[in-house]
């Protein structure tokens, strides 16, 4: 096929707008998938895909069409997700792209990840292609839509399409303005071979299975091929490209997408963003790769079993390879043993991670409360990164201690805008500004710390606007704040799974909400056992976990009561030296009492 002829385009849009519907249709009309073998969200292959009907993975397809001027185009596609906390795996499918159809949904509008997805494809500087889809809907209203994207991007209203790709109405033509607007790939004839890994998976036989869009250069199944960042070298195991199951080739042309079998065990070696070029006589510059992302929030996950600890290490491995934005280390603590810190992109990544650890690898694990990552200034003038709570130092060593501030975007009609500004303040937000997008919505514009959003603010939002909210959120900076440590003592003894880092102001509140909810989940003893939450030294509340009584005194049916009272006496003295040796196990359920302090 001619370069002239390929054409590389994404879907982006925010969650729920039609993008794999819109990925179904084409495939369709472009008869990649027969009658028979489709299926809605033929792209989204994860069981979890097809249950939330969110798309968490960029899925790459090849398509031929044989367009109106009777040319046929090699069409590539790559069905990007909608939700903000998959924003990375977006970023780096436009890198792989000329061009990207802007989804949005005619009964909805403009939503925060609608634009900040128009933001990453102006940075790479794709040909944008809107699209108004649902126009069946009785609640649609394209004109007015039509006109909103129109102040957004400037593109005249009457030249966009509206189609509903439930139906496949004006699907052909979406093709059509693809084949026209968006520019063929550009290769440059005397550059060696290089091509950018845009994502990868894990095979067990095949090993690490790079997704590659080929930049320069042809590549055939038996070169000697050369990782440039880490500088590993491979000889291919197999070339192929998405049809949209993967098919083999034998080689690999410039402004193609496929895939790359390289024989690797271990992630390590091939990481995504990094070029791949020939061993001997390859390129000395590597293309713009991805910048490496930062978790935002992180929690401890641990198996229930102890023996399962190997097959969680193997397990998380096999994911980063799936998801570059996934980060872990080995941490231990007394209450729970050995386990992991695993970094995500926000809440509902950890919940797509969790989710996916306990299907896809049948392991049983449990996760600790979700919290940021602090930066503490020591009195020595040492500054130290802290993701857990259990690791911040005494009080008396700390001279500041610094949280991250996101800058966050709410999209809501206007008469929810009081609900929404006592939910912010209530969060310790900073009010900026409000934007009209229209005569009822607007976007309102706040400051607020990462730990005040990151476990229920989302779903409180939803609830006080009856769902019609969308929020967005970026990191600004560091800022100094007045945290404090709350320890959650039970016997007597510091529980460091349960320890929480909040603001001075809420700590009394939030440890005597803790404090109550444990009283009512740890498990009676034979003795008594106090719950308490302290800061540093000092105890802010505490509840007895009432001990189950033995009735020592049932025999005594009349008689002297110097006799009961010996009786009573030895069974306290019991009751003390059991309570000194006694083991009082947390369960599962406590460590989940964090994430409803607020309710």
């Amino acid at each position: 096929m001619k370069l002239d002829n390929i054409r590389n385009f994404c879907i982006i849009a925010h969650v729920d707008h039609g993008k794999s519907t819109l990925a179904d249709r084409l495939l369709e009309l472009t008869k990649t998938v027969s009658e028979r073998e489709m299926q809605e969200q033929l792209l989204d292959s994860m069981a979890l895909e097809r249950e939330r009907g969110v798309t968490i993975k960029a899925s790459a397809v090849r398509m031929v069409y044989e367009s109106k001027d009777g040319n046929e185009y090699l069409i590539n596609l790559i069905d990007t997700p909608g939700h903000v906390d998959f924003t990375y795996e977006v970023s780096r499918a436009l890198q792989a792209c000329e061009g990207a159809i802007l989804v949005v949904d005619a009964s909805q509008g403009i939503e925060a990840q609608t634009l900040t997805n128009v933001y990453l494809a102006l940075e790479q500087d794709l040909e944008i292609i809107p699209v108004i889809n649902k126009i069946d809907l009785p609640a649609a209203q394209p004109d007015v839509i039509a006109q909103e994207i129109e102040d957004l991007l400037g593109t005249p209203a009457e030249d966009m399409l509206h189609i509903s790709a439930k139906n496949g109405l004006g699907v052909e033509d979406v093709l059509e303005q693809v084949i026209r607007e968006v520019p063929p790939p550009v290769t440059l004839p005397e550059e060696p071979v290089r091509a950018l890994i845009f994502d990868s998976h894990y095979d067990v036989y095949k090993g690490v299975i790079a997704y590659v869009r080929m930049v320069d250069g042809t590549i055939g199944k038996r070169d000697m091929l050369k990782l440039f960042a880490t500088g590993a070298k491979f000889e291919p195991v197999e070339l192929g490209i998405f049809d949209p199951v993967m098919r083999t080739v034998d080689e690999l042309k410039p402004g193609e997408v496929g895939y790359i079998a390289t024989g690797f065990k271990t992630v390590q070696e091939c990481r995504v963003g990094d070029t791949i070029t020939l061993a001997v006589k390859g390129t000395e510059t590597a293309l713009p790769g991805y910048e490496q992302v930062k978790p935002m929030v992180y929690a401890g996950i641990y198996p229930t079993e102890n023996d399962d600890y190997s097959d969680l290490r193997d397990a998380l491995d096999k994911l980063q390879l799936n998801d570059a934005s996934l980060t872990y280390q080995p941490e231990t603590s007394q209450a729970l043993n050995f386990g992991f810190r695993v970094g995500f992109l926000g809440l509902f990544h950890m919940e797509i991670i969790q989710e996916r650890l306990e299907r896809e690898y049948d392991l049983d694990i449990l996760a600790t409360a979700p919290s940021v990552e602090y930066r503490v200034i020591q009195k020595d003038g040492e500054t130290i990164e802290v993701d857990s709570p259990a690791l911040l130092p005494e009080e008396n060593v700390i001279d500041e201690v610094l949280e991250p501030w996101m800058k966050i975007q709410i999209y809501v009609p206007q008469n929810y805008i009081g609900p929404i500004m006592d939910l912010v303040i209530n969060k310790r937000g900073i009010y900026e500004t409000t934007e009209y997008l229209d005569a009822t919505r607007v976007i309102i514009h706040f400051e607020i710390p990462l730990s005040e959003i990151i476990i229920d603010f989302y779903d409180k939002l939803k609830s006080v606007t009856q769902g019609y909210a969308s929020l967005d959120y970026q990191f600004i900076e560091y800022r100094s704040g007045d945290l404090v440590k709350v320890e959650v003592l039970v016997n007597d003894e510091s529980v460091d799974a349960l320890a929480m880092i909040c603001h001075r102001d809420d700590a009394y509140h939030r440890g005597q909400k803790l404090v109550t909810k444990l009283k009512d989940l740890i498990p009676r003893q034979m003795f008594a056992v106090p719950v308490q939450a302290a800061i540093g030294k000092r105890v802010i509340s505490r509840a007895n976990v009432k001990a189950m009584r033995k009735d020592v005194l049932a025999k005594c049916y009349g008689g002297d009561v110097t006799r009961k009272k010996k009786l009573l006496e030895k069974q306290k003295k019991g009751k003390k030296r059991m309570k000194m040796v006694g083991s009082v196990e947390v369960p599962q359920e406590a460590f989940m009492a964090l994430l409803s302090l607020d309710d």
